[in-house]
């Protein structure tokens, strides 16, 4: 490397209707609430974190399908 440094440029403006296109998607393989996620992180112990792992394998699902699964029983779409 010679030491150059490249500048990069300013970002474009956003185009509404492609960022508008790209959040809507095609939809077609897409259930309820697959459309728009959002990471949620949460600190566990390693020994309750073993536990639901070994519970989700047990079912045959991945944690992220039961996690789901249970917090879609604990809070419904109508709950206010």
């Amino acid at each position: 490397m010679n030491g150059k440094r490249i500048a990069i440029g300013a970002r474009p403006p956003a185009n509404p209707q492609a960022e508008a296109w790209v959040r809507q998607g095609d939809g077609a393989d897409l259930g309820k609430g697959e459309l728009y996620t959002a990471r949620l992180t949460l600190d566990v112990t390693s020994v309750l974190r073993a536990r639901i792992k070994v519970a989700a394998f047990t079912q045959g699902i991945t944690v992220a399908e039961m996690l789901r699964a249970l917090l879609e029983r604990a809070f419904p779409e109508n709950t206010p």
